[in-house]
């Protein structure tokens, strides 16, 4: 990484978790992750679910016919895990040589999840499969339990399913997605090597107070939710702090207007366009600019066992307004930081 005040360039960064969707969103939206990020995990949660190396190779030429013709942007496709995924399943998706990681949500937790599994040992014989054929475990840690309070989730999850997975399988790569809590952090720092974590942008640059305090405020609204400040503090702690276990996974999720500005809003915030600029900004204000790179390029790279990127990218110092949405064929997305300003802003 080279640095001056006012500029810093970076070996071109990965987004290790991002929501396509599909049809005229895919269309509006893979252009903005793919202007600055070399490779994503690509999220499987489509209407019906991505659940077959079949199915993931369909999705990734809908992607790759969605990118301007010299894109070179390389979506790296993941299954969704359901009740029925097979050893055989697993074993075609490592065939491919596109499928990295197959997803888990359990049934009601997020946009999509209906199709989630049901119960945490029902994946066992799956498990098993991916542990001998090298394909990560995407988990979206949360428990649906009615008795669990939805801001306690990422830490029942932990403490009820996920410590017996990593007991169990020990050789199977798993990554504890969008965590929240400093629960979630600690277990991952005193995890073995094979468990990591991704770090969203809204998660660390934002507490529950910005999604409830003076209103009610839906395009903060995310699963899972957004936690106490104490919570953030520790995610941005681990974020700077250097180690590998922690890297960059935006989890941007547009959503039509009309789909979050209603009773019943939607869940996800949409940062694709701005997502780098953004961790600049929390990294910076942390003093941890000098560990963007390890967090954004180079720890997730590491982890999921591809090449780094040999190519940069330059951000700049620049104050400027976050667009007031963004047009999405005839419809409109409003980002998270809709008008508000950055400082910093990728110029190539």
């Amino acid at each position: 990484m080279s640095a001056s005040v006012d500029r810093l360039a970076i070996t071109r960064p990965d987004d290790w978790h991002v929501h396509l969707r599909d049809g005229p969103m895919l269309r509006a939206v893979a252009p903005a992750t793919a202007r600055v990020f070399a490779r994503a995990i690509v999220m499987p949660n489509l209407r019906p679910p991505v659940t077959s190396a079949e199915t993931a190779k369909a999705y990734r030429d809908r992607i790759l016919a969605a990118l301007p013709a010299d894109s070179r942007f390389e979506p790296l496709m993941t299954l969704y895990l359901t009740d029925r995924t097979t050893a055989s399943d697993v074993a075609k998706a490592r065939e491919s040589g596109i499928v990295h990681a197959i997803k888990y949500y359990p049934a009601g937790a997020t946009t999509h999840s209906d199709f989630g599994v049901t119960a945490v040992k029902n994946m066992y014989p799956t498990l098993a499969a991916m542990e001998k054929h090298g394909i990560v475990l995407s988990l979206h840690g949360e428990v649906t339990d009615s008795d669990v309070d939805i801001f306690d989730r990422e830490r029942a999850f932990i403490d009820r399913h996920l410590r017996q997975i990593v007991r169990d399988f020990p050789g199977l790569r798993i990554v504890l997605e969008h965590v929240t809590t400093e629960d979630g952090v600690a277990f991952v720092r005193d995890a073995p090597a094979n468990v990591a974590a991704t770090l969203t942008p809204q998660h660390l640059k934002y507490s529950r107070n910005a999604l409830l305090a003076g209103g009610l405020r839906p395009h903060f609204y995310c699963m899972p939710i957004l936690k106490r400040e104490k919570h953030r503090e520790a995610l941005v702690a681990a974020a700077i702090s250097g180690s590998p276990k922690f890297f960059l996974g935006t989890d941007s999720a547009p959503h039509a207007r009309e789909t979050k500005e209603c009773a019943l809003c939607g869940a996800g915030c949409y940062t694709a366009p701005f997502a780098l600029e953004l961790y600049a900004e929390i990294f910076e204000d942390a003093g941890g600019l000098d560990r963007l790179e390890g967090f954004a390029s180079i720890h997730g790279a590491a982890f999921y066992g591809v090449p780094q990127n040999r190519d940069t990218v330059t951000l700049e110092r620049s104050t400027w307004a976050v667009p007031a949405q963004f047009p999405a064929n005839g419809e409109a997305i409003v980002p998270l930081r809709a008008g508000e300003m950055l400082r910093w802003r990728v110029i190539s």
